[in-house]
């Protein structure tokens, strides 16, 4: 058992029964990866972090901040390894985003219902408008910071533009969860409940809009049988 692991076994331990729980298998998986490779451990849990969202960074990034505070690693190595990860795993989306290409993704658009081409269309005129501010702060929205990657390849946003806006991106959000578990210590985990609800915040916004534009498209549609008749 690795020096963070035994320490972070021993601050789980002192929550009350069923704390923690689910952060214990992650938060333990990922102490496991930065207790024996140190900052490359955290920069592989990260990158798989952006790859399967599932893995919550509000978990893996505070975790290294404490990791840092415990002398595993130095707090530079944390930021640098954590961002390298970021990146790599933003370029991994970015590519099956580019390998997708525009036309498969015109041609399995036209086959869903309730969808126009020209809905598409302009989705794509507003990417490559403002698809800078949206790369950039993408990356410090929870649940969009792995998912804008993918558009980003569909469109073919210059690759040195993208490194350098996940980069930036990337590194404003990794060093606030990093100094944060740093300056947390063992109380680390606190960070994740203020991001989760941060998360669920945005899921819930982002629900609602697609239930919006859903309802608009069905009365648009039932609208325009009528409109034809008369």
């Amino acid at each position: 058992m690795t020096p963070l692991t035994t320490v972070l076994t021993t601050v789980l331990a002192q929550e009350p029964a069923g704390a923690g729980g689910p952060a214990d298998g992650v938060a333990g998986w990922a102490a496991g990866l930065v207790g024996t490779l140190g900052g490359p451990g955290a920069g592989v849990a990260i990158a798989l972090e952006n790859l399967f969202p599932p893995l919550p960074s509000e978990v893996i990034l505070p975790l290294t901040g404490f990791a840092a505070a415990q002398g595993v690693l130095s707090l530079a190595s944390a930021l640098f390894w954590t961002t390298l990860g970021s990146v790599v795993g933003a370029l991994a989306l970015y590519g099956i985003g580019a390998l997708f290409g525009r036309e498969r993704m015109h041609a399995l658009w036209a086959r869903l219902p309730l969808v126009k081409v020209s809905d598409l269309e302009r989705t794509e005129a507003w990417f490559r408008r403002h698809g800078t501010k949206a790369v950039l702060l993408g990356r410090m929205v929870p649940i969009f910071r792995s998912l804008i990657s993918v558009p980003a390849g569909v469109e073919r946003m210059p690759v040195p533009l993208f490194l350098l806006l996940t980069t930036l991106g990337s590194l404003v959000w990794n060093s606030v969860l990093v100094l944060a578990g740093y300056a947390l210590g063992d109380r680390w985990e606190l960070v994740e409940a203020y991001v989760g609800v941060a998360s669920k915040a945005v899921l819930v916004l982002a629900l609602a809009a697609a239930a919006a534009w859903l309802v608009v498209r069905l009365r648009g549609r039932g609208a325009e049988p009528r409109h034809r008749r008369a």
